[in-house]
């Protein structure tokens, strides 16, 4: 399926909510709350990103959202490996998304030297 990223981030955040709430079900208050901003950030710099007045804004919005991304998989694997918690499905959509995100930073770079 060929999902619009905007569409796609705004998907795993609904995700990401449902699974803070479980979270905090079981006391796991702050890493929830870090795991919860780290995505939100994504979601948010990836939908200010489609309003860029520039390429330049935009790769860096989406740059900021790559971070974000990845913070959000440093937390996952923490809960998994500190907390038990499994999350794999988690992980790995995560992982493609910011295995898209990287090839829309390089490919805006690359149309930008042109």
């Amino acid at each position: 399926m060929n999902q619009k990223i905007s569409d796609r981030t705004f998907d795993f955040a609904v995700k990401i909510s449902k699974y803070q709430v479980s979270l905090k079900e079981k006391k796991y208050y702050e890493i929830a709350s870090q795991l919860f901003r780290s995505w939100t950030s994504v979601w948010a710099n990836v939908s200010e990103a489609q309003s860029s007045v520039s390429k330049k804004d935009f790769i860096n919005k989406m740059n900021i959202s790559l971070k974000e991304a990845r913070e959000t998989v440093f937390w996952l694997k923490l809960l998994e490996q500190w907390f038990d918690e499994s999350n794999e499905e988690l992980q790995k959509e995560c992982e493609e998304i910011i295995k898209i995100l990287v090839v829309i930073i390089k490919n805006t770079k690359n149309n930008l030297k042109k």
